[in-house]
């Protein structure tokens, strides 16, 4: 008995939420997000997962526009609409918004709870023109202390830099959460899965995390997007998805979080943490973050 006590103690449903965003139309974007969160909701999700920029759309023409759609967090609308959601629904939130700081904008991620609003992850490696807009993140890579499990942030192109999943493994994380804008990469095999669940697939395996990937869908002002959001377990394998690379769906998947924590032991032998070798290399990559996955 002693064996299994506590097994269900981070037993949670994760929901990932494909949608398509209006570039400017702010409003209509985040009540179509509250019906979705309201509707994932209702399957049981205690965890969902909005694209990045979820409530402004992406490609922007000048930094005017990106300036006049982004806003405060947490006092801003859209931060609010979804603390209310999360308090109705009784639900923990993950979602893309376009941030201002005074005069500095961010591509960021809010995490809310039940409770209110949690934190801001801000991303740290900005994709294409993304840099005429935003500056890069300055928060690191925080890990989200929640009643449901601790929650790690990345946003889109983050994911193609291995150290972010590692940091956020190395402070405890059991659950990354990645809204994205994922776009067509130059000689992918159509008949093959994306490069990015690839990337999510090979980082949930080699850090022993969950991963949930929300892409968006659609095209705006002539970019293309992928879909194929994707929930992977700890041992790298998908749960849930890939969802359609064109339509709007939200996919689901059980998880007990607490089982990326119990199966950072391979085998006898090898713990994929404890085996780092941090005589060749900086325990954590020289940031200076308190490692708290022990």
């Amino acid at each position: 008995m002693a064996k299994n006590k506590g097994r269900h103690e981070a037993e949670i449903r994760i929901a990932c939420i494909q949608m398509e965003p209006k570039v400017g139309r702010k409003k209509a974007n985040v009540a179509k997000s509250l019906e979705l969160l309201g509707k994932a909701a209702g399957r049981g999700a205690k965890l969902a997962v909005l694209p990045e920029l979820a409530n402004s759309g992406y490609v922007f023409e000048t930094r005017e526009e990106a300036f006049d759609l982004a806003e405060k967090i947490p006092s801003g609308p859209t931060t609010q609409a979804w603390c209310a959601a999360a308090a109705e629904h009784d639900l923990h939130i993950v979602a893309g918004i376009a941030e201002r700081e005074g005069q500095t904008l961010f591509n960021s991620a809010v995490v809310i709870g039940p409770e209110g609003y949690i934190g801001t992850f801000r991303k740290v490696h900005l994709w294409n023109e993304e840099n005429l807009f935003f500056e890069p993140g300055n928060l690191g890579f925080p890990v989200f202390h929640t009643p449901i499990g601790r929650i790690g942030a990345m946003i889109c192109y983050d994911g193609w830099f291995p150290e972010g999943y590692r940091l956020l493994a190395l402070q405890g994380a059991d659950l990354i959460c990645v809204p994205t804008n994922w776009v067509p990469i130059p000689g992918q095999d159509s008949k093959r899965e994306a490069m990015a669940n690839i990337l999510c697939m090979a980082a949930a395996h080699s850090n022993s995390v969950f991963v949930a990937a929300a892409d968006r869908v659609g095209r705006e002002r002539g970019q293309p997007f992928i879909g194929q959001s994707v929930i992977v377990s700890y041992t790298g394998w998908p749960i849930a998805g890939p969802a359609s690379s064109k339509e709007e769906e939200i996919i689901y998947a059980d998880a007990n979080l607490s089982d990326a924590r119990r199966s950072r032991n391979w085998n006898e032998y090898n713990q994929v943490l404890r085996d780092r070798r941090s005589d060749v290399y900086d325990e954590m990559l020289g940031t200076g973050t308190k490692p708290g996955w022990y």
